[in-house]
């Protein structure tokens, strides 16, 4: 009968998984690699992330992943120069002029630490650079600076449970976004910067998330979900309320006891309807998006190396620079954690 209940509480979180909706559960969680040897140790890493919006898909232009003048890394020697957005001084609302090279590149380099002071409890704390640029009707800006901290717990409510011959995690957590990133940058004429260049948002938010994971044999499934609750900054802007989801399917290959490399096939949703002043929607940057693509974790000893492409499979209508897709690259130490501060 125990058995029967236990069952019976993960069949219905995973349903919760799958139907809450949050905002960028993959980056935030951590755990979403899966069932791994190091999933329950503590860690550091650095991780770069890249995003890339081009093409006006309600005027059928074509979106691609590496738009001409575009550099994956890091945005390129041109600096913060002047651009042609036509904008509101801090409602960060711009008016784009449907050429076929506009884009947007967000990218962001990330270092991030992990430690469990319980078996079952762990901190984490994400520093982020970000590097983003707009390309409108010629004219290209970059802005770069240190992001928003984001400082969170999570703690493991099921830790390698086994149920017929099966390992499970479920992971529920919560956490602060802090406002460090400088959200006020001005160009020559003093006119601020749209706020989504901007590498700070000015604005404190609190997210939360649950992660579950299950692996049998070599096969394993993780669904993370998370709602992410924004705040506004000193000009009265923000970000409305968003959601996400992220599920991987993965398997795990051991060519020899020093070596686990564990490719998988990812899935990815957002949902916001976009940027807000005084309260109010202003319609810009409104986000319902849908990627897949295929990933790969290899692990060597300590040291951990993760690799993401996920492209769109669905986008909701937009006169914005439509998603082309995102690319993720990790690099983690991984600690054999056999004490902990909290018994």
């Amino acid at each position: 009968m125990r058995n029967f209940l236990n069952i019976s509480k993960l069949v219905i979180l995973g349903v919760l998984c799958l139907i809450t909706e949050t905002s960028q559960a993959c980056d935030i969680c951590g755990c979403f690699m899966g069932i791994t040897p190091y999933d329950n140790q503590s860690t550091i890493g650095i991780m770069h992330r890249y995003r890339i919006f081009n093409g006006y898909s309600h005027l059928g232009q074509k979106k691609q992943f590496f738009p001409h003048g575009v550099n994956v890394l890091y945005p390129g020697a041109q600096g913060e120069n002047g651009h042609s957005h036509t904008h509101a001084p801090g409602t960060g609302a711009h008016d784009h002029g449907n050429n076929a090279q506009d884009y947007e590149a967000y990218r962001v380099i990330e270092v991030r630490g992990k430690y469990f002071i319980h078996k079952r409890l762990e901190l984490n704390a994400y520093v982020p650079y970000t590097m983003n640029t707009s390309r409108t009707d010629g004219s290209t800006t970059s802005l770069t600076g240190i992001g928003d901290i984001n400082l969170f717990a999570g703690y493991h409510l099921l830790r390698k449970i086994e149920v017929a011959g099966a390992q499970q995690r479920l992971i529920a957590g919560g956490g602060v976004k802090l406002p460090t990133g400088h959200y006020y940058k001005k160009d020559a004429e003093g006119v601020r910067y749209p706020l989504l260049l901007q590498p700070g948002t000015g604005a404190v938010d609190y997210f939360t998330y649950i992660n579950y994971i299950i692996g049998y044999r070599k096969i394993g499934l993780s669904i993370n979900a998370s709602y992410k609750l924004n705040g506004q900054n000193y000009y009265q802007e923000g970000i409305a309320n968003s959601t996400a989801q992220f599920v991987n399917l993965f398997y795990r290959f051991n060519p020899n006891p020093n070596w686990l490399i564990v490719p998988s096939a990812q899935f990815f949703y957002e949902n916001t309807k976009g940027e807000m002043l005084n309260g109010e929607l202003t319609g810009e940057h409104q986000m319902k998006n849908a990627l897949l693509g295929p990933g790969v974790d290899i692990f060597y000893k300590n040291i951990s190396l993760n690799l993401a492409a996920q492209l769109p499979v669905y986008e909701a209508a937009t006169n914005h620079p439509s998603s082309a897709g995102r690319l993720v690259l990790g690099l983690n130490y991984n600690f054999n954690q056999t004490k902990y501060l909290l018994k």
